[in-house]
């Protein structure tokens, strides 16, 4: 099962949701990877901390090297890195990402995520964080996943940005990848008793889009488990906000099992599934 979590603004608790849900993903014995796809590489340094800056190969140098036609296909794994945690992996990313933006959206190989993950073989879940734009990195996340989770912070802005957003995903599901599912809504930076909150959430739900509860509530803890660089569930386990995670972990998980997701209401369209023949390829060397 692939996911990735995304949403068009910024601030919203996006590296903070991949990097824990995929934590306690590990945590309960599945192997686990988390691809980083932001140039701000947070969730690479949240899982990684000091160990991040001696990574030597991770998402920018497989671009690199796919730009340059220097990748080996045989050597993809060693894009992928552990983590000081049993069973949790990450494919880092790094500041320099960012200058790689304008080549590949001019090459435009939107499935270069997709073709490398089918070549990673062995892992239960895969999580991608992503940057908070519609640019070439998070299109090749949508079409490399299964399911979408957009995260919300209780703001107009944020909520603004879903629906564009939701745009954004019906081209990807008419042009690109016909299966591809938004499970629902993560509700962060939840404060109890406040009307505000309470009315856009109301209102996101009355537009049909799905709310996985509990909702995540704000507190210090998350602050310092950046800090110290490691995610809830190792780093205060008994935390009530560790425990909210947990249970939306739980919730996607029985989805995950019954084979079926949480659906937002999309139009009706004609789409076309990705066929491998149809991209170029860099080199002859292959995946």
């Amino acid at each position: 099962m692939r996911r990735v979590i995304f949403n068009l603004k910024g601030g919203v608790g996006k590296s903070t949701i991949t990097c824990n849900l995929a934590a306690i993903s590990a945590s309960r014995g599945l192997k686990t990877l988390l691809v980083d796809l932001d140039p701000q590489a947070n969730s690479t340094h949240y899982l990684m901390g000091q160990d991040a800056y001696r990574v030597q190969a991770g998402i920018t140098e497989y671009f690199a090297e796919m730009l340059n036609l220097t990748f080996e296909g045989d050597k993809i794994r060693r894009y992928v890195h552990p983590t000081p945690y049993q069973n949790l992996y990450v494919i880092p990313a790094s500041a320099e990402l960012g200058g790689l933006l304008q080549p590949l959206e001019e090459r435009g190989k939107l499935y270069k995520i997709r073709s490398m993950l089918d070549k990673i073989q062995g892992f239960d879940r895969i999580y991608i964080d992503t940057p908070p734009a519609f640019n070439y990195f998070t299109r090749s996340a949508l079409i490399a996943c299964d399911s979408c989770l957009i995260p919300f912070d209780c703001d107009l802005f944020s909520r603004q940005a879903i629906y564009h957003l939701l745009k954004g995903i019906n081209d990807v599901r008419t042009l690109y990848h016909a299966k591809l599912q938004v499970e629902g809504v993560i509700v962060n930076q939840y404060v109890e008793n406040e009307h505000l909150p309470q009315k856009q959430i109301s209102e996101i739900a009355t537009e049909g889009l799905t709310i996985i509860e509990p909702y995540i509530s704000t507190s210090m803890k998350v602050r310092e488990s950046h800090d110290a660089c490691m995610p809830l569930i190792y780093f205060d386990k008994d935390a009530p906000i560790t425990h909210q995670f947990s249970q939306i972990f739980d919730r996607i998980e029985q989805f995950t099992h019954r084979k079926e997701g949480f659906k937002a209401s999309f139009p009706k369209f004609e789409v076309n599934e990705f066929n491998e023949e149809d991209e170029d390829v860099f080199s002859t060397k292959t995946f």
